[in-house]
């Protein structure tokens, strides 16, 4: 998967994981509030992506 992502995608992850640290040092309820938040973003963009490919039929 970390080869589909390139080197845009991994700096994004690199951003995401510092943001998400940083905000845990001062306050790690509301960390775990956002580490939720991005994960479940990310499972929907998923599933609208998956979708849609089978409505092309590439899936």
């Amino acid at each position: 998967m970390l080869d589909k992502l390139g080197t845009k995608g991994l700096a994004g992850i690199a951003c995401l994981v510092l943001g998400i640290a940083i905000v845990a040092i001062q306050a790690p309820i509301v960390a775990a509030g956002l580490a939720f938040v991005v994960a479940g973003l990310g499972l929907v963009a998923g599933g609208l992506a998956e979708n849609v490919m089978k409505m092309f039929g590439m899936a």
